[in-house]
């Protein structure tokens, strides 16, 4: 079967720094992938190139077998390439509602999107999406009003609302407290498996890592460490060596 993404030897430098050094991964339709690694190691730069946030110096990327080495963000949005962010990406004075109906047009033509979003099919179905990621009972309130946690799902929502095939998410429980780190998890991976998204995720907690990733790739200083099931990977002594800090 042949791989929904496909990164061959990308490289990025930034002032002579290298932030990606031929790395190459091949990712599946389905999977579940969480990226790790410590600050700087290149989990972001690899998001920010698939996304076409940044272009690679080197190296190609294919998306269902078209290049798209050369896309930007919006280029890759309508191809089903969505993400969310470490810092969740709103209108703090609009409602979680509208913010959903300006996610849901945002990635089509021409910016003069706001009355079309407003149509009775388009709010039933921001609405229906709301309701999957248990925000429902948010939907009229201002983004300045909402808890943190509930922002992370509300940017994670809207990245989704142009139904994309591949989804990344870049530190998800960045910021959610403990206690609510694994029901946030439940419910977005609950979310995100009804459509059958495939999924890529950036994460520091390597209990959420291993209860939610089927297979993880590890950064170190710009190149892949390890590539497998979480377990294997997790117990590599490279990986417990720069990325886990565990002891051999």
């Amino acid at each position: 079967m042949s791989a929904l993404l496909s990164a061959r030897a990308l490289g990025k430098h930034f002032d002579g720094v290298i932030a990606a050094d031929q790395v190459t991964i091949e990712i599946a339709a389905g999977e579940r992938v969480g990226l790790i690694g410590s600050n700087g190691a290149g989990k972001t730069t690899f998001v920010n190139m698939i996304t076409g946030y940044l272009k690679p110096d080197t190296g190609a990327i294919e998306f269902d077998g078209r290049d798209v080495t050369a896309c930007g963000p919006r280029e890759m949005m309508r191809l089903g390439v969505a993400r969310s962010f470490q810092v969740p990406q709103l209108c703090e004075e609009m409602s979680a509602l509208d913010n959903m109906l300006v996610a849901a047009v945002c990635g089509g033509g021409p910016l003069s999107y706001w009355r079309p979003a407003h149509d009775a099919e388009g709010r039933d179905r921001a609405r229906a999406l709301l309701e999957r990621f248990a925000l429902a009972g948010y939907a009229d309130r201002r983004v300045a009003e909402l808890p943190g946690g509930v922002r992370k799902l509300l940017d994670i929502a809207m990245a989704v609302t142009r139904r994309p095939r591949l989804l990344l998410l870049d530190e998800p429980t960045s910021g959610v407290s403990a206690e609510e780190k694994f029901p946030m998890m439940e419910t977005v991976m609950g979310a995100l498996g009804s459509e059958g998204t495939t999924v890529l995720f950036v994460e520091h907690d390597m209990e959420i890592v291993s209860g939610y990733a089927s297979r993880v790739v590890a950064f170190y200083s710009g190149r892949v460490l390890a590539d497998g099931v979480p377990a294997d990977v997790l117990a590599g002594d490279e990986v417990r060596r720069h990325v886990t800090g565990g002891r051999n």
